[in-house]
């Protein structure tokens, strides 16, 4: 028969045991897979990017939508590594932001913008 030492001791190892698997469990977790990526929006309007400067999560999508009477398109500014269609009005397009970047609308060389990678 065992005494109540004995079962205490049995109980308070099993809670140790327990907690210690728990523990190790939480330190496996990954901050950035609770991490839900925003969707942000990104008006192109009277020739300008509105926001021009904006900054998001790596991860993040951003959506330019074309509100203006003319033909717009989004462009990498430094090397042209990506660029959208000609947007009409009314269109938009999309892209995952992974990087700081600079772009500009290659129809219309005076509007810019910036995407910004929060630190």
């Amino acid at each position: 028969m065992q005494t109540h030492k004995s079962l205490v001791s049995k109980y308070l190892l099993t809670l140790a045991v327990m907690i210690c698997f728990l523990v190790i469990l939480m330190g496996f977790k990954n901050p950035e897979d609770t991490y839900k990526p925003t969707r942000h929006t990104v008006t192109i309007f009277k020739m300008k990017f509105n926001p021009e400067n904006l900054v998001v999560n790596k991860g993040d999508t951003v959506v330019w939508i074309n509100k203006d009477f003319y033909q717009h398109d989004v462009t990498e500014l430094t090397s042209k590594k990506w660029t959208s269609k000609p947007l009409n009005q009314g269109e938009s397009w999309s892209k995952v932001i992974t990087e700081d970047i600079k772009y500009y609308c290659d129809l219309h060389k005076v509007m810019k913008g910036t995407i910004t990678i929060a630190k």
